[in-house]
């Protein structure tokens, strides 16, 4: 059964994100916030672990729309093929924030997104999601939770998602109420800005 563990956004407490590290470090499975829903979540380096988030999902792994939780724009280009001026402007203006960025994906992606063209990048604004992702060293991948009527309604109390998800995953973290707007998706992957989902971000960065 997974561990539930408060930690407050104001000031992560460090003893608290160690044990999130460790869980994504042994290939577990958690659920956390971000400046969004709550998300579904691992270590983008263990294929394990990657594959039974694409099974929860059902979705094939190479496949998979995961998004990767980045710490900062600083080590975009291990995942990111190089990008321009004005598209880095854009992330600059927008990050940290409620957006998910698709660019073009890097030669050097971890092996089971090799032949992704496109990657998703989010840098939120969260304290609790950049600390994992700091101490951890590498990002997570994302993938947001909602309920199971197709209308996508998200789960925002963390005890209702710890009742769903407690013999699925192996550590959900309780921040308090999540949003029920997903981020706004942004296209750049081909140069020109392409609104994919309007989410909790606002337009006005571009």
């Amino acid at each position: 059964m997974a561990e539930f563990i408060k930690i407050y956004e104001e000031n992560p407490n460090p003893k608290e994100i160690a044990k999130v590290v460790k869980v994504l470090k042994a290939g577990g499975l958690i659920i956390y916030p971000t400046d969004t829903v709550y998300g579904l979540g691992c270590d983008i380096n263990n294929v394990k672990a990657l594959e039974r988030v694409a099974r929860i999902k059902n979705v094939k792994l190479e496949k998979s729309n995961f998004s990767f939780i980045c710490e900062d724009l600083s080590n975009l280009s291990d995942y990111v093929k190089q990008i321009d001026t004005s598209t880095f402007k854009i992330l600059k203006r927008a990050l940290p924030g409620p957006y998910t960025f698709i660019l073009p994906g890097a030669k050097s992606l971890p092996h089971p997104f090799k032949k992704k063209k496109t990657v998703g990048i989010r840098v939120p604004n969260n304290s609790i999601a950049i600390e994992i992702v700091k101490h951890l060293g590498n990002p997570i991948i994302s993938t947001s939770i909602h309920d199971d009527d197709e209308v996508l309604e998200y789960t925002t109390d963390p005890e209702l998602i710890y009742e769903k998800w407690k013999d699925i995953v192996d550590l959900v973290i309780d921040a308090g109420y999540g949003d029920n707007h997903a981020s706004t998706v942004i296209d750049l992957s081909e140069g020109d800005p392409i609104i994919v989902r309007e989410g909790k971000g606002s337009l006005e960065i571009f």
